[in-house]
């Protein structure tokens, strides 16, 4: 075990006082009420407090995605039992479709055309067969020279499929990406289908009881190598010697450490505002509307679909996955704010969701890190951002590790090294 690397996922996903940024944070439904100032309590028609657990900042997890591999090294799979989302859609021209990510599936799709269909396909199958270290996969493109936009025009595909393929399989949330290397989407692309193959019914996983569950399984594991944490100690100050990091004053105490893990919300001297996400959080009683009644799913609108610069993401989970009453679902619908008028900008996807029992809107600013830490021993995460997976937070904490120790984390030598302490068998 890497006790580093276990320290670096476990203070990441620990439970925080003062910042609504981490993703744990889950209430119960009056406390919801409580949170955003609603004048009125909630109605009976809710059922009972303690059946539901919302999360502030909702994500699912992609089955065979970076985070999965994390719980898995670490074990702390062992709390944790996970539930697949049901669909993963798109948004065209005002509805939603199912995402063709197989060949199958893209013959069928109604969001193409039959000729598309077919352009398509071939773009599956060179995906498909894509091996970055062998070069007769490459079909005449250079993975570290080819643009994503040429990779797109040597199979003749249009701009609608461009932005399902760029957005709802890639995930990227701006069009940045078309103008780059292509290895990095192509690897992407290849990530959803794997994650899909896995169960089948969506690339995604979420845990029974909702993400509260992640930082208690990371806790435990935290007790079980001799680790110490504290609720509820509200931080007052970070103690400096020299510039460096040597503790973190509480109440009155000091804990010495040498090296400090922190949200920016901690250090707002060294973090810098990089721009705002707004969330809102909509109560329903029942399915959204096409999507073969799913009890969850999760649904991207492309920026161009709406003449945006940024995606809109929706994800819902239900009573199916013990966090809301009996027959209630929970929408969250986030996005990087790009106007003054912020729930505007959501607009469409809220029509989507209609009708809404209730709404909790936030906004959240996003900070990030101004420096590596190196020379403070601070190292702080960036905030979290509008999407509805973990990948781009799993590439903080991975850059985290390596501006702590200075390497890159390998799963494969970090496995080799597992097995020479512990034997074979026991992984």
């Amino acid at each position: 075990m890497s006790n580093i690397y276990s320290l670096v996922l476990y203070l990441y996903f620990c439970p925080q006082v003062n910042s609504l940024q981490f993703v744990r944070k889950v209430i119960v439904f009056i406390d919801l009420y409580k949170r955003f100032e609603l004048p009125d309590s909630p109605p009976e028609s809710m059922g009972r407090g303690r059946d539901w657990n919302v999360d502030l900042i909702p994500k699912f997890l992609m089955a065979n995605g970076q985070l999965v591999k994390m719980l898995l090294y670490t074990e702390v799979t062992r709390y944790l039992d996970f539930k697949v989302v049901e669909g993963s859609f798109v948004y065209k021209g005002g509805k939603i479709y199912k995402v063709p990510s197989t060949e199958t599936e893209a013959l069928a799709s109604n969001l193409m055309g039959m000729f598309e269909k077919r352009r398509f396909r071939k773009f599956l199958v060179f995906v498909a067969n894509f091996d970055e270290n062998d070069p007769k996969t490459f079909e005449g493109v250079d993975p570290k020279v080819t643009t994503m936009r040429d990779v797109y025009k040597k199979f003749d595909l249009g701009q609608d499929v461009i932005d399902f393929t760029g957005h709802a399989l890639a995930l990227y949330r701006t069009d940045d990406y078309l103008d780059v290397p292509c290895l990095e989407t192509i690897n992407r692309i290849k990530l959803y289908s794997e994650s899909l193959a896995r169960y089948g019914k969506s690339p995604y996983l979420y845990p029974l009881y909702g993400l509260g569950e992640l930082p208690q399984g990371f806790a435990r594991l935290s007790a079980i190598y001799g680790g110490t944490y504290m609720l509820n100690k509200p931080v007052e100050e970070i103690v400096m010697e020299d510039g460096h990091v040597v503790g973190v004053k509480s109440e009155g105490e000091v804990a010495r450490c040498k090296q400090l893990i922190c949200d920016p919300s901690y250090i707002q001297d060294r973090v810098r505002k990089a721009g705002q996400v707004i969330r809102v959080i909509c109560i329903l009683s029942h399915p959204i509307k096409n999507t073969n009644d799913a009890n969850s799913c999760q649904i991207i609108i492309p920026q161009n679909q709406v003449n945006r610069k940024s995606d809109i993401y929706v994800c819902m989970i239900s009573y199916a996955h013990n966090v809301a009453a009996q027959g209630k679902y929970i929408a969250i619908v986030s996005t990087t704010v790009e106007t003054s008028e912020p729930e505007a900008e959501i607009e469409p996807a809220l029509e989507l969701l209609e009708p809404i029992d209730q709404k909790f809107v936030s906004l959240s600013d996003l900070y990030e890190p101004t420096d590596d830490g190196t020379e403070s021993q601070i190292f702080a995460s960036s905030a979290y951002d509008a999407t509805t997976h973990f990948e781009t937070t799993c590439n903080d904490i991975k850059d985290i590790y390596k501006r702590m120790t200075g390497s890159d984390f390998d799963f494969e030598n970090m496995k080799r090294k597992q097995n020479d302490v512990f034997g074979e068998d026991e992984q």
